[in-house]
Formats: structure tokens, sequence, C-alpha cells
């Protein structure tokens, strides 16, 4: 006997995450973790909730599309300023800087595209 295939189980309109069940992933940057809640490989985009431990530095890199970074805890510096808990940054494709923490920060951050890094070669 021959089963007939069974259709495709519909894909939900919303997908939603248990964020407090995901484990803090190490970046190879000392002192930055990560819970990536949204991936597309196709094109690049994500979302990732980002910790930052008191110190931690991201090196020299290139934002090559837009990033937007919702700061919800501590702060997160660059030069060209502050951006405190309950703040928004957004940097331009294209612009270039490293970022840094004195006190940690928790961030959400949306990438269209990852960042491009210089600390080493690709």
């Amino acid at each position: 006997m021959n089963a007939e295939p069974r259709p495709a189980a519909p894909v939900p309109d919303s997908t939603y995450v248990d964020v407090a069940a995901m484990p803090w992933k190490p970046t190879r940057f000392p002192g930055v973790e990560c819970k990536v809640l949204m991936e597309d490989p196709a094109t690049g985009m994500s979302t990732a909730l980002m910790r930052w431990a008191p110190g931690a530095h991201l090196p020299d890199h290139e934002h090559v599309e837009v990033e937007q970074s919702f700061i919800l805890e501590g702060s997160l510096i660059d030069r060209d300023g502050v951006c405190t808990a309950g703040n928004y940054v957004l940097r331009r494709g294209g612009s270039r800087h490293d970022a840094w923490t004195e006190e940690g920060c928790l961030v959400l951050a949306i990438f269209l595209k990852p960042n491009r890094f210089f600390d080493r070669p690709e």
C-alpha cells in the first residue's frame, strides 16, 4: 500500500522567538555576545540582541548597508557620540568606525548586510 503524500504544513505568518531560552553565543570579539533572533542567509539581513561587557571594543569595521541599533541598557560609543539606554543610532551604508562601551550595554541591532571588519584579512 502506498501512502499518499501529505501536503506541506503552511508557513505561519508570525514567528515567535523565546529569547530568554536562547543561549548567549560569544562572538570573535572579547566581551561581545549575541542572540541571533532572525537571519536570512540569502540577503544577509539579520536581527540580533547584542550584550557587551564593560570595556568591550568592536574594531574598525564598515557598515556595508544600513545598521540600526536601539540601546536597551548601558551605552555604546563611537567617534560621533554616545548612544544611551532608550535611544537609537542609525549607521548608513558605507560608514566606517570602531565602537566601544565603558559601562557595558544591551543592544537590539538590525543589519541589512553583515559588517565588513578590517582587523584581519577576510
